[in-house]
This record gives structure tokens, C-alpha cells and sequence, in this order.
């Protein structure tokens, strides 16, 4: 059999993915601030790209037939006389003050009238504000101060760099030791004396040696508080007091005290200086209730108002092709880039529109009221696909009359009641944390006292591992660890 080569025409469809389409739908799941990152890029690289000037004097209020511009300046001009006494006086007062400081005023007469002329203008907020310390720069600020020889310090180097953000020590003195060339023993010294720097218990293995430092840095020398923690500290976390009272031969009242005492102490003494800053999330949307109804606002703030640069679209009219090509091309990268926007911007509201359709009573109501929800819901509802859906949904918040949600907070599934009707798992997460909060502490609700609530009170069908499912998602510990005893 012989091989040929021959000639075909095949007729397919097929999704081909254009650069201009990726952009669109990378567009869809930005946030707003990222967003913003993107267009302010596009403006330094397009050249066509710019940015509509804002309107001055659009909506300033015009006086006596006279435009806006000459009602703002109008006060400058008509400045009375008044107005040069008073600066007289100050910069009299200050002269006054600078003759009678003679040569140490650090302050010259032309600073004077100039701060005089001008209002003052304080730093900015954000210049005010200082780093918040890090473990680890807190730390070596304190090892510098102190008397570690440069082997000593080679050695708190291994240990701060294998702390997590408890402050607990994650390795052993085994390991730092062969990482910084010493013996075992020598390194068990410099940890210990880590140990003793602030925050104390600091590079400690595990809370039960944390807790013991500070015992002893403290000059607390009562055996039964240093047992305690050495022998009964998971039964005193899990609330076995009785056996611990008995054992110790302390009454209830007399164990309390010696808890008391260890609530005084920081387990996790790298806590506070761990973890990054709050996230402040600034919202997509908001959602005002006004006369019986929703009004749905986007939020555009410093989102800039594209358009094409005239100056730069004669190039179009260029003799030489190379730079008309260049031209053309930068044109329909910012046409493009303005109609994604648009799209996006349009899109957003269309979902949360639907989505105001679909849970009204959240944004009546609140959280309890909140209804099962997919995605599927809104796309057939907008007619668009659920991926659409998908990614403009993700790092998008709303601000509502009840708090600020991510839009996929109103996505959740569905519970089925007696009546046949049903409810959204969120809703069912609201109650169970409404009915913890209001519980006896002496005598708290089990997951299956909770689902027996819901059953009989509000009908609906949720199993005890559903309602523990609940509880771990909302972090909430169980009854055992919830109980007070004192």
C-alpha cells in the first residue's frame, strides 16, 4: 500500500480565543481595585488611551449672570481690605516673635509671610503612620542590646527564622544546632535565654514549655500551678476539673483561682505581632433601600473616564504605513479595552439586580431570610452563561443595608422543610449561631439538641452531623468545650 498526499476541505466550528477576549473576560473577575491597576496600566502603555478631564465648573452655581469660572474667582478679587489688615497684624506678630528670638529663630521673615499667605498643610495620614514591628525585627532588636557573643548570634539567627507565627520554635535544638555549627548543648543555652526576651516564652517547642517560662520568669514557685500545666493541661482544657480538684484535693473555688491565674498568661506570645494588616475591602456595589424599594449604585470612585486621544488620531491619516499600522492597532486596543469595561460595568449590574430580585428578604430582612440561590438562577434569569456569572461574582463585594457581603455569600444551597418548601444553608448557619449565642454556658446545646430546635420550631430537616458541619464552618468549639463550670 503506498502513501499519497492529498488535499481537503473540512467545515468545522470551533471557539478560537482572541487576545481581545481574554482581556474581556479577565476584566469580569478583577476587583475594583485591581481594576483599577489594569486601566491605569493601559493608560502609561496606549498611547490613544486618555483620561476625560474632570468638569470644574460644571455644576458650580453661577451669580448675578456671571459664568462659573468668574463666580470662583470672584471672592479673590473682591477680597476686602480687612482681610491685608489681618495679615498685617500676623506678620507683625511675627516679626515681633522673631526680633525677640534674634538669631536662634530657625524660621527666616520670607518662611513667616509665606505660612502667613498660605493655610497650613499637614503630612498626609497615611505619612503619619508607622510599620507595625515584626516578630522577628523585635526579636533582633533585642539581641543586638544584649551580651550574645557572634556565635551565640549565628545561633538566634537559625532560631528566629524557624519560628511560626505563634512564636513557637519549629525545630528541634538538634537541628539548630547543625545549622548553625554549634553543639546541642550550646544551642538548648541560646534558646533557653531566647526564651527569656520579650514577649517571654517566646521560641518555646509547645504551650505546655511557653507556659513554664513564664511561670518562672514571673516567680510564680507554687508546685501545684507548675503541675498543672506539666501533667493536666489537655484536662483542664477540655473541662475535667473534678478529677483534677480531687486529685490535688482543691475545692472547685480554689481550682478556679489557680485558672485564674494561668488566663493571665499569653500560650501564644507571637500572636500579636503575626499576620498581616486588616484587609479593608472598599465595595463594588451598594444597595440603598429608598421608598419601598432597592436602588443599586455601582462604585466607580477613580475609575477613570476613558477616551481616545484626538491628538494621536491623526497618525491615521499618516503617509507611512508602519506608523498608521501602529496607530490602527493601538485604536482597537483602546476601543476594545472601553467596551469590556462598559460590558463589565453593565453585566455587574445586571447580577445584582438579579440578585436583589432573588433575596429580597435578606435585604429586607437580614441574614435569616436568605433563600437557596445558584448560579444557574441567575444566568437563566439575565440570559447569560454560568460562567459569566462565575467570574463576575468572584472578588466582588456588595454593601447592603445589613453589611457588607461578597456576591457569592448569596449563592448557597438548599435545606428541605416539612412543608415542602425550602431554606438556604445560610440561613439555617444565622439561626445556629443565634441559638449558641443565647444558650445557658452552664449548660450548652448539643449539635443534636440544635437539629431537634430546628425540627420542631422552624420544621426544617437537618441531620446532627449537618448541624456540627455548621458549627466547625462557623468556628464554633462543641458543647463539651463551650461549658462553664464556674
Amino acid at each position: 500500500m503506498g502513501l499519497e498526499l492529498r488535499q481537503q476541505m473540512k467545515l468545522s466550528q470551533q471557539l478560537v480565543m482572541t487576545p481581545q477576549l481574554q482581556q474581556a473576560i479577565k476584566l469580569l473577575q478583577l476587583s475594583r481595585i485591581e481594576l483599577l491597576d489594569v486601566v491605569q496600566q493601559e493608560l502609561l502603555e496606549n498611547p490613544l488611551l486618555d483620561e476625560k478631564a474632570e468638569e470644574s465648573f460644571e455644576q458650580t452655581p453661577e451669580r448675578d449672570g456671571k459664568d462659573a469660572f468668574e463666580a470662583a474667582a470672584e471672592p479673590e478679587r473682591e477680597r476686602p481690605a480687612q482681610g491685608d489688615e489681618a495679615v498685617e497684624r500676623d506678620l507683625a506678630r511675627n516679626a515681633d516673635w522673631e526680633n525677640y528670638l534674634g538669631e536662634f529663630s530657625s524660621s527666616s521673615r520670607q518662611a513667616l509671610m509665606r505660612e502667613s499667605e498660605t493655610p497650613e498643610e499637614g503630612m498626609a495620614y497615611d505619612a503619619r503612620l508607622s510599620v507595625k514591628p515584626t516578630l522577628d525585627s523585635h526579636l533582633e532588636w533585642q539581641i543586638r542590646l544584649s551580651d550574645f557573643s557572634p556565635r551565640e548570634v549565628a545561633v538566634c539567627e537559625v532560631v528566629i527564622g524557624n519560628l511560626d507565627a505563634r512564636g513557637y520554635l519549629q525545630a528541634t535544638s538538634e537541628e539548630v544546632a547543625a545549622m548553625a555549627g554549634v553543639t546541642s548543648a550550646q544551642a538548648e543555652d541560646v534558646i533557653r535565654r531566647i526564651q527569656r526576651l520579650d514577649p517571654v516564652g517566646v521560641a518555646a517547642r509547645d504551650p505546655r514549655e511557653c507556659l513554664l517560662v513564664q511561670i518562672e520568669v514571673c516567680g510564680y514557685d507554687d508546685p501545684i500551678l507548675r503541675e498543672l500545666v506539666e501533667e493536666h493541661l489537655e484536662d483542664l482544657e477540655k473541662g475535667r476539673y473534678k478529677p483534677v480538684a480531687r486529685k490535688f484535693r482543691l475545692t472547685l473555688e480554689q481550682l478556679k483561682e489557680y485558672l485564674d491565674l494561668l488566663q493571665t498568661l499569653d500560650p501564644m506570645p507571637g500572636a500579636s505581632y503575626g499576620g498581616g494588616e486588616p484587609q479593608y475591602v472598599s465595595p463594588d456595589v451598594y444597595v440603598y433601600e429608598y421608598d419601598g424599594d432597592f436602588v443599586i449604585v455601582l462604585n466607580e470612585e477613580g475609575l477613570p473616564r476613558l477616551q481616545l486621544n484626538s491628538f494621536y488620531m491623526d497618525g491615521l491619516l499618516a503617509k507611512n504605513s508602519k506608523d498608521k499600522e501602529y496607530v490602527q492597532e493601538k485604536m482597537r486596543s483602546a476601543v476594545w479595552l472601553m467596551k469590556s469595561l462598559f460590558q463589565r460595568q453593565r453585566t455587574l449590574y445586571k447580577v445584582v439586580e438579579s440578585i436583589v430580585r432573588f433575596q429580597n428578604g435578606f435585604f429586607r430582612k437580614g441574614v435569616t431570610a436568605l433563600k437557596p440561590l445558584i448560579l444557574k438562577d441567575i444566568a437563566d434569569d439575565i440570559e447569560m452563561h454560568e460562567s459569566t456569572i462565575s467570574r463576575i461574582t468572584t472578588n466582588k463585594y456588595v454593601a447592603t443595608p445589613h453589611g457588607v457581603f461578597e456576591l457569592k455569600f448569596f449563592f448557597n444551597s438548599a435545606l428541605e422543610m416539612d412543608d415542602g418548601s425550602q431554606v438556604g444553608s445560610e440561613s439555617v448557619k444565622a439561626l445556629i449561631k443565634q441559638l449558641i449565642g443565647g444558650e445557658d454556658p452552664r449548660h450548652p446545646l448539643s449539635d443534636e439538641k440544635i437539629a431537634d430546635h430546628l425540627k420542631d420550631t422552624l420544621k426544617v430537616n437537618i441531620a446532627r452531623r449537618t448541624v456540627a458541619k455548621y458549627r466547625t464552618a462557623l468556628g464554633i468549639r462543641s458543647s463539651s468545650k463551650r461549658k462553664q463550670v464556674f
